[in-house]
């Protein structure tokens, strides 16, 4: 009897044979691309290049990227978003003016006529329309009120299929120009997109535009966005900004916002999101407190989200399929533990998920629980112990993160510690906003941030204490790159995700000072449900006997 092949050699000749490929597409510049099976690896860190803090500067209202282009009640800000399946998406615009001053304005018309033939347009849908408005209890400050923000969705759609459309309201002509958009795959094990760019604290300065040039250099799928938009809440309601809203208007009543960031957003990203869905999560530059106690107004208006279709009954948090990938979108600022309506929705969201027809499952929140940079440093902890257990127990693979702007890329973990069979976690919150740059790291001397300041002041908890196993026993900080953390870098970029097949994906992250080919981190992420997946049915029983 022929000796049996180690699990690593026989996953890598899986691989060829399902891609059908020669050994040297699995290479990159004559080096062979590592995969998680050759983990865990140890901790690299590449140094900062000090002339990459240049260009942290917003684009100014008067870049013609910005600027209004339409007349009248002709469509703008245009952009496509999932549903929670591939035979339905949402299409959003905005129409008319945007106001300092509360107006009302009656219904607009908000219809898509959609087709997939540029002529004729053969079916169309009705949506509906929404006005929201920023307003602030304070003597001086200036409120707003948005133009009217529609959301159709669209229906009937076959997988995988180039749709062309138009929006807007055909009994005043004012329709858009016709644009397309192409269905995600059908979900199956052997059906994804070819690629899902993925991003976090976007913001509008030069670096972002450098990024969403790389972006569509990239020709993605699929684009995700894990929070922090546009950082309207870095100025105030007079169009005044700053780098640090808390070091610069730290003595204002309230902290303002100026609306027509978000607009001066839309029309920049409509060329790319008109044609490639978004999908968003929210972040907490997108809190923006207003009268009343509301928050997250712009955010819950602007976007629209799958939320019914997938069982929630919030904007925070929701799934969706891409082909053979199960999305769970999560909201770190909204109530996550036990008890709550999240978790319990997550809860039923994970037990329904089949893996024989979705074999990938990817989770996406904006702050990140794994995180070695001294910004951020172990801020949502309490997130972390109510729910790592669950996501660990129905195998999650990957999880998305941003906040902290810099790149990093995990070991597989679980609780801290390596784990075959834990997710790995990325941090790609690097998208090009008007903040600094996150530099300093956790382990280094002088750089461990005092417990107290690490409370998550959202949630109103402390969950953050001294490692009590493992190297870092007995201390807040490890004393030098953590076991988990396998590369981080400080550098403006994004990410482009391929998944291969049900067992193998490519995970590419590209640095905006490179040329687009280049790639400045790479991995093949590879699941093994055979040997981690042993605890999940155990779980959905558990949650079908409630």
């Amino acid at each position: 009897m022929a000796p049996l092949l180690p699990s690593s050699v026989f996953a890598s000749l899986l691989l060829l044979i399902l891609l059908c490929v020669s050994p040297s597409a699995i290479h990159a510049g004559g080096d062979r691309i590592p995969s998680t099976l050759d983990g865990p690896f140890e901790p690299v860190t590449v140094p900062f290049d000090l002339s990459l803090r240049g260009n942290a500067v917003d684009l100014p209202d008067t870049d013609p990227r910005v600027v209004r282009r339409v007349n009248g009640f002709e469509p703008e800000q245009i952009s496509v978003s999932l549903s929670a399946n591939h035979d339905s998406v949402w299409i959003s615009w905005v129409t008319g003016l945007s106001s300092p001053q509360f107006l009302f304005i009656s219904n607009s018309g908000s219809i898509v006529r959609y087709g997939k033939h540029r002529y004729p347009l053969r079916h169309e849908a009705k949506g509906k329309s929404l006005v929201y408005s920023q307003l602030y209890p304070f003597e001086g400050l200036q409120n707003y009120t948005s133009g009217i923000i529609h959301h159709a969705r669209l229906t009937g759609l076959r997988p995988d299929t180039m749709y062309y459309y138009r929006c807007g309201d055909p009994s005043i002509g004012a329709m858009s120009d016709i644009y397309s958009f192409r269905t995600m795959p059908a979900s199956g094990p052997k059906s994804y997109p070819r690629k899902i760019a993925i991003f976090g604290d976007l913001g509008l300065t030069y670096n972002t535009t450098a990024t969403i040039s790389h972006v569509k250099s990239n020709n993605p799928d699929l684009v995700v966005l894990v929070g922090d938009v546009c950082y309207a809440n870095l100025y105030l309601t007079n169009g005044t900004g700053a780098d640090c809203y808390s070091c610069s208007f730290s003595n204002t009543p309230i902290h303002e916002t100026y609306q027509p960031r978000w607009d001066y957003w839309g029309r920049f990203m409509q060329d790319l999101i008109a044609k490639v869905p978004i999908m968003v999560v929210e972040g907490n530059h997108e809190i923006e407190p207003q009268v009343g106690g509301q928050t997250f107004v712009s955010y819950s208006s602007r976007f629209a989200f799958p939320s019914e279709e997938s069982g929630s009954r919030s904007t925070f948090y929701y799934s969706f399929n891409a082909g053979g990938i199960h999305f769970v979108m999560l909201g770190a600022y909204i109530s996550y533990d036990h008890s709550s309506e999240q978790y319990r929705w997550l809860e039923r969201d994970l037990a329904n998920v089949d893996r024989s027809i979705t074999p990938w499952l990817v989770a996406v929140w904006h702050p990140p629980w794994y995180n070695s940079y001294n910004a951020h440093y172990r801020e949502v902890e309490c997130m972390r112990v109510e729910m790592e257990e669950l996501i660990y127990s129905y195998g999650v693979d990957i999880v998305f993160n941003g906040h902290v702007h810099a790149y990093e890329r995990s070991n597989r973990v679980y609780n801290y510690t390596l784990d075959p069979c834990g997710p790995v976690y990325i941090t790609v919150g690097d998208g090009g906003n008007r903040e600094k740059m996150a530099v300093e790291h956790a382990d280094e001397p002088g750089e461990c941030p005092e417990p107290s300041t690490t409370a998550d002041e959202y949630m109103g908890g402390f969950c953050a204490a001294n490692f009590t196993t493992g190297p870092a026993a007995g201390n807040f900080c490890w004393d030098r790159q953590p076991d988990f953390s396998a590369f981080r870098e400080s550098s403006f970029g994004h990410g482009i995700l391929e998944v291969k097949n049900e067992t193998w994906a490519l995970w590419k992250w590209h640095r905006n000072q490179d040329a687009v080919s280049e790639v400045g981190d790479q991995i093949y992420i590879v699941r093994q449900p055979e040997r981690c997946l042993r605890t999940a049915p155990q779980t959905r029983q558990w949650i079908a006997d409630l």
